[in-house]
C-alpha cells in the first residue's frame, strides 16, 4: 500500500520539488497552497492532490486536514515546509511583519501538528518533517532578528515535542537548510525600513549586496539536495534528528561550535565586509 505525505507550501520552490520527487516516488501526495487555482503543474499527477491551505487560517487547515485524510485514508508524514523571511532592522519593523514573521513561520507549524496529532494517535503513529534553516541553530546575518526567532522558536518546539510524542511512535525530525538555487529568495523577502531613519542604510545595503552575490554567484546549494534530505527522513534511510543540508550551513555551524558565542558573533560581525565565498569560511 503506498504511503502518503501532507507537504505545505507546495505552489512553488522547494514545496514543489519535494511533492514531486515524492509522487514519481509512488507515493500518495497531500499537496497545499494558498492559491490551488492557479497551479497547472501538479496537477498533472494522478498521485497529487492540492488542496486549499493558509497555515495561519486554523479552520482553513481543518478542513484540509480532514479532506486529505478522506481523500487518502492515512497520513504517514506532515512536511512543515511554508515559511517567510523577515528582513530589516528590528526597530523599523510593522507591527503586522513582525506578527507575520511568527504566524507563518512558528504557530503555523504548531497549527498544522495540532491537528494531525488526533490522526496519528489513532493510526499509532506518524512522523512530522520541520523544514527549519541553519539560521535556526546559530546566526550569520545582520537584520534577520526576526527570522532567526522563528527558526530559533521552531526548533526548540521540535526538541520539546519529542518527549510528548514518543510514547505515541510519533516521530519528529528536522531539516536545516540554506539558500537554495531557483527560489528567487531575495523576490520573496519582506524588508523592514524606514525612509525617514538612515541609520542602518549601510548595514541593509551590506546584506542586500551579500544575498544578491549569493544568488547569481552559484554558491547556493542545489535544491534537490535538500529534497534528497526530506526523503532520507520521510524513508527511514536516515534517523537523524537533525540534518544540516549543505556547504555553507554545515561551514557555519561547525565554526559556531568551535568557539565560545561571544568570539562567534564578532567573527560574524567582521566578517560582513568580506565577500560570499570568506563570508562563510
Amino acid at each position: 500500500m503506498s504511503k502518503t505525505v501532507f507537504i505545505t507550501g507546495t505552489s512553488s520552490g522547494l514545496g514543489k520539488l519535494t511533492a514531486i520527487r515524492f509522487a514519481q516516488m509512488g507515493w500518495n501526495v497531500a499537496a497545499t497552497m494558498r492559491t490551488p487555482e492557479k497551479e497547472t503543474e501538479l496537477t498533472s499527477y494522478d498521485n497529487i492532490k492540492i488542496f486549499k491551505l493558509d497555515v495561519t487560517k486554523v479552520d482553513q487547515i481543518q478542513t484540509a486536514v480532514e479532506q486529505a485524510i478522506a481523500a487518502f485514508g492515512k497520513i504517514d508524514v506532515v512536511i512543515n515546509n511554508a515559511g517567510i523571511g523577515t528582513y530589516g532592522p528590528l526597530e523599523l519593523a510593522t507591527e503586522d511583519a513582525i506578527d507575520w514573521q511568527f504566524a507563518v513561520n512558528t504557530r503555523g507549524p504548531i497549527n498544522i501538528i495540532r491537528k494531525f496529532l488526533p490522526h496519528y494517535r489513532v493510526n499509532g503513529g506518524g512522523m512530522f518533517i520541520n523544514i527549519s534553516s541553519f539560521m535556526g541553530i546559530t546566526t550569520a546575518v545582520p537584520l534577520g532578528s526576526l527570522y532567526n526567532m522563528s527558526k530559533f522558536a521552531l526548533e526548540g518546539l521540535t526538541e520539546g515535542l519529542y518527549y510528548e510524542l514518543r510514547p505515541f511512535n510519533i516521530e519528529l525530525r528536522l531539516i536545516e537548510q540554506g539558500g537554495s538555487s531557483g527560489n528567487h529568495f531575495m523576490k520573496n523577502i519582506i524588508w523592514g525600513k524606514d525612509e525617514n531613519i538612515k541609520d542602518y542604510d549601510d548595514m541593509m545595503m551590506k546584506l542586500q549586496q551579500f544575498m544578491e552575490s549569493a544568488e547569481t554567484s552559484g554558491s547556493l546549494d542545489d535544491p534537490q539536495t535538500i529534497v534528497d534530505a526530506i526523503v532520507a527522513q520521510a524513508t527511514g534511510e536516515s534517523k537523524e534528528f537533525r540534518t544540516v543540508v549543505g556547504a555553507a550551513g554545515n561551514q557555519l555551524v561547525a565554526l559556531r561550535n568551535s568557539m565560545p558565542i561571544e568570539e562567534y558573533l564578532e567573527t560574524m560581525a567582521k566578517n560582513l565586509d568580506l565577500d560570499q565565498e570568506e563570508f562563510i569560511r
